[in-house]
């Protein structure tokens, strides 16, 4: 992930995969699409793509603060 206001500070996790599903995956996106776009569904859904959700189990977590 990088911080939008300042594209030298990262945030990077590293780890396995524990799951791959489909189930929930649309209401998932939704919620999201609740939470940071104020809308009740998610805009940018194309028809026929298939969401997923993915488990990761962090192993390593790297960060690059910056001064400030």
């Amino acid at each position: 992930m990088v911080d939008p206001h300042d594209p030298y500070r990262v945030l990077a996790v590293q780890g396995v995969v524990t799951e791959i599903t489909d189930q929930g995956a649309d209401a998932h996106i939704d919620r999201l699409a609740r939470k940071y776009l104020g809308v009740a569904t998610y805009p940018m859904r194309r028809p026929g793509e298939r969401r997923l959700k993915v488990l990761i189990k962090p192993e390593r977590i790297l960060m690059q603060p910056t001064d400030g």
